[in-house]
């Protein structure tokens, strides 16, 4: 996957043309949206549980803390692993991103500075 991630950005260039890296822009700031939300709502799920298990809005084994042990069963993965990966996805793509763009400025003639 990172293999993928850091390829992108060169075959993107050299193929579609100059323009297309500056894409990953949009990538990099779609990405942050779920990456951010992911890593958010997994920790807000995780609270949610141990603030019903300390005694509080419901009693444990209702129908509650049953819904509640199955956000945190979500949110768990979501904050633990799929928000950090996401937000170094996001830095694998950018970065080659941004090393690649003098050469395809070599590559098609174009001066960027």
């Amino acid at each position: 996957m990172d293999g993928i991630a850091v390829c992108f950005p060169f075959l993107a260039g050299f193929f579609l043309g100059k323009e297309s890296p500056g894409g990953l822009v949009g990538a990099t700031t779609m990405g942050a949206c779920p990456a951010l939300f992911m890593t958010n709502a997994g920790g807000a799920w995780d609270n949610t549980k141990k603030y019903i298990e300390q005694g509080n809005l419901v009693i444990n084994g209702s129908a509650n803390h049953k819904a509640a042990v199955v956000g945190d069963t979500v949110g768990d993965p979501c904050k633990d692993t799929s928000g950090p990966a996401t937000n170094i996805l996001i830095k694998w793509m950018s970065i080659p991103s941004l090393i690649i763009a003098p050469l395809l400025a070599s590559y098609t003639g174009l001066l960027l500075w």
